[in-house]
C-alpha cells in the first residue's frame, strides 16, 4: 500500500531499456549528442510548435531556472499559496532569480481563479518603485490538490494578466496526466491557452530522472543557456536524460503511463465511495486522492502498513471547513500502481471504519 507519492516508483521498463542503449559505446558531451537531439524535436513535434528545450534532472531545477528566465530581481511571481513553488523549493526560485519575490494566493483545490488575480496585480500598481513588479503567473497543471485546468481557464487567466505584461508559467510536474485526464492535444493546455513557458514533468511518470524546461516563446530562451549551466545542471552526459524522454515519447508511452496511474486512482475513488465515515476533499481528476477522514481512521491505515501523507486542508473550500479530530490524507497512484494494492487499501480503509 504504497501510495506516499509516484516519486517512490522507479522507472519504465522502456526508460531502463532505452539507459542502457544509451549506455553503449561514446556520445558527444554536454547535450551536444543525438538523443538529446532527437529529444527536443520531439518536443516540438509533440506541441506542434516549434520549441527551445533544455533538459533538466529535477523539477526543482526545471522551475526555477525557467521562473528566473522571465523575472528581474525586483520581480514577483504570482501563484496559489500552495504551490510546489512557494511551499516545497526551498527558495530555489528567489534564490536563482537572485531575489525576486513569490506572492501566494488563495483558491478553492490550489486552483487560482482571474478574479484573484486581477485584484492582486490592482494592488501592486505598475511603476511604484517600493513595490516588486508582478512579472510572471505561474499556475500547476495538475494542481497540488489533483485537479487540472482546462484550456479555457488557461487562457482566461492569461487574458488577466496580458494587459499589464506579465508572462505565464505552467508547473507541468503532472502534466502527463492532465492531458490523460481531459483527452487533449498537449497544445490546448500550453501555447494555444497563453501558456509562455512549461517545466515538463518525467519523472512521476516512468522517468528516472528527466525534466524538462519546454519555451514556446523563443524569444524567451536566450538567458537559459547560461543560467543552466551556471547553475550546475548542465550535465556532461546529457545523452541519458534526452534517451528518457525518447523512450517517453516512442508509441506515446508517457501518455499509457499516465492514463493507467489515473486510472487507478479513479478506481481508489469509486472503492472509497462505498466506505462510511470518508469523503472525497476535491472530485479525482488526475492521479492523486485526497480522503477526509477521522484521525483514528488515518492512524489505523498506518498501523495496517499504508504509506500516505498528511495534507493541509488550506485549499478546501472555506464554506466547508474540517471538524475537530478530522484530517486530510493524499494518496498518490502511479504508472506503477497496480489493482491488488488498490485493493489492498480499500480494504485496510473498511476495517478502519
Amino acid at each position: 500500500m504504497r501510495f506516499a507519492s509516484d516519486n517512490i516508483h522507479g522507472a519504465s521498463d522502456r526508460v531502463m531499456t532505452a539507459l542502457v542503449k544509451t549506455n553503449q559505446g561514446t556520445s558527444r558531451a554536454y547535450g551536444q549528442d543525438d538523443e538529446t537531439a532527437q529529444a527536443a524535436d520531439q518536443f516540438s513535434t509533440l506541441f506542434d510548435h516549434p520549441c527551445s528545450v533544455f533538459l533538466l534532472t529535477s523539477g526543482t531545477a526545471a522551475n526555477a531556472l525557467a521562473l528566473a528566465s522571465l523575472m528581474q530581481p525586483w520581480g514577483a511571481v504570482l501563484t496559489h499559496e500552495e504551490s510546489h513553488i512557494s511551499n516545497d523549493e526551498c527558495g530555489a526560485p528567489e534564490f536563482y532569480s537572485g531575489g525576486a519575490k513569490i506572492i501566494g494566493l488563495k483558491g478553492t483545490g490550489a486552483k487560482l481563479r482571474p478574479e484573484t488575480v486581477v485584484a492582486q496585480l490592482a494592488r501592486m500598481p505598475a511603476g511604484v518603485v517600493s513595490q516588486v513588479q508582478p512579472q510572471v503567473l505561474s499556475i500547476s497543471q495538475a494542481t497540488e490538490c489533483g485537479l487540472v485546468y482546462r484550456p479555457d481557464e488557461i487562457a482566461t487567466l492569461s487574458a488577466a494578466i496580458r494587459p499589464r505584461g506579465l508572462k505565464l508559467h505552467m508547473d507541468g510536474a503532472r502534466f502527463a496526466n492532465a492531458v490523460a485526464a481531459l483527452g487533449c492535444h498537449p497544445s490546448d493546455i500550453t501555447w494555444k491557452a497563453g501558456v509562455d513557458v512549461l517545466s515538463f514533468g518525467g519523472t512521476k511518470n516512468g522517468a528516472f530522472a528527466a525534466e524538462a524546461v519546454v519555451v514556446f516563446d523563443q524569444a524567451l530562451a536566450s538567458e537559459i543557456p547560461w543560467r543552466r549551466k551556471r547553475s550546475g545542471h548542465t550535465l556532461s552526459k546529457g545523452r541519458f536524460i534526452g534517451a528518457q524522454f525518447n523512450a517517453l515519447f516512442g508509441d506515446d508511452h508517457w501518455l499509457g503511463l499516465a492514463q493507467h496511474a489515473n486510472a487507478m486512482a479513479t478506481r481508489l475513488a469509486d472503492g472509497l465511495a462505498k466506505v462510511r465515515n470518508v469523503r472525497l476533499a476535491w472530485p479525482v481528476e488526475a492521479n492523486e486522492v485526497f480522503v477526509i477522514m477521522p484521525r483514528h481512521v488515518h492512524e489505523a491505515l498506518v498501523e495496517a502498513g499504508s504509506d500516505h501523507r498528511l495534507w493541509t486542508d488550506a485549499a478546501l473550500d472555506p464554506a466547508d471547513p474540517l471538524s475537530d479530530g478530522v484530517v486530510v490524507g493524499r494518496f498518490v497512484a502511479a504508472f506503477a500502481t497496480q489493482n491488488a494494492q488498490v485493493e489492498a487499501l480499500l480494504e485496510a480503509f473498511r476495517k478502519a471504519t
